[in-house]
């Protein structure tokens, strides 16, 4: 059996985590080892997966004491500090979702089927009301998709150790600006792409996705996710976002100059001129040209 190492982020986990970390336990033909790194939490979320660990040896947790302030951070602590090289695939983890049992050995076989370096699915957004909604993400990958957008949710990513050991190596030299991306899904997917490693994104989903009042990011859909996203447009959000991503990757992409990359700035002319590269929903695309024509992006 092939070998995963989930790497799962908590933070105020403890109602949740259960469930989770048994579906992950769970997963169905392949070896699984879960690594916990706990941002300081208040709700006795560091005694919980402390107890675990001693009851269970694929189980490990990382020393806690450190508030990381995000998710993306607390991820990226996970990428520099656990050992993985040992193993066949990377697998990121939210900690109060539930996975299908064959979530892994399914993303096992469409990276070898499609000679894919990483991997990530549809999900079922689900609510306490027993309502579900399939987050469809599987649009055509277009060239320059990997700037504005990230492949999915990160916890549906698994990827090929032998390119994680060299992201790995990425995030430990240019740490101090890694820690400034917000979204560690979108970064690992950019860095992927423009490395020039192909990316698989299956279109069924494996995995139930969590919707509940801390969702530090959820479900983006209804009119109350369209103003949501014309909101963080406003406030440059979104565009700080492109450009930290697009500076620290400025020699990988192709077709933009590095000078211009490396200082953050992509060209009103060139979003405009390459609209249709930018997003893979055809209605995104739209909507990014309409906000950069205005001048709001």
């Amino acid at each position: 059996m092939v070998k995963v190492a989930v790497l799962l982020a908590a933070y105020n986990g403890v109602k949740w985590l259960p469930a989770q970390v048994e579906s992950i336990l769970q997963q169905k033909n392949v070896d699984v080892n879960v690594f916990i790194s706990v941002d300081s939490s208040s709700d006795a979320t560091e005694a919980w997966v402390s107890e675990l660990a001693l009851n269970n040896a694929r189980v490990k947790v990382l020393p806690h004491g450190e508030h990381f302030g995000g998710a993306g951070r607390n991820f990226y602590r996970l990428i520099r500090d656990v050992d993985f090289s040992e193993f066949d695939y990377i697998a990121l983890a939210d900690q109060d979702d539930i996975w299908l049992a064959d979530k892994l050995n399914v993303a096992h076989e469409k990276i070898l089927e499609s000679c894919a370096s990483g991997y990530s699915s549809n999900v079922t957004a689900f609510w306490p009301d027993g309502r579900k909604v399939l987050l469809d993400k599987a649009q055509r990958q277009r060239k320059y998709d990997f700037l504005f957008e990230a492949a999915g949710p990160g916890c549906s990513y698994v990827l090929k150790v032998s390119n994680a050991l060299e992201f790995k190596r990425f995030v430990i030299t240019n740490w101090s600006r890694v820690c400034e991306v917000s979204l560690h899904d979108w970064l690992v997917y950019a860095w992927f792409r423009s490395s020039g490693l192909s990316w698989y994104i299956d279109p069924i989903s494996h995995m139930l996705y969590r919707q509940h009042s801390n969702n530090q990011f959820g479900a983006n859909t209804g009119i109350k996710a369209l103003v949501a996203r014309l909101s963080l447009l406003r406030s440059g959000w979104y565009r700080g976002e492109v450009s930290k991503i697009s500076g620290l990757l400025a020699d990988r992409v192709q077709g933009l100059p590095a000078s211009l990359l490396k200082q953050g700035k992509i060209p009103s002319s060139f979003l405009i001129r390459n609209w249709a590269s930018l997003r893979r929903r055809f209605r995104d695309r739209v909507f990014l040209l309409v906000m950069v024509v205005l001048g709001i992006y």
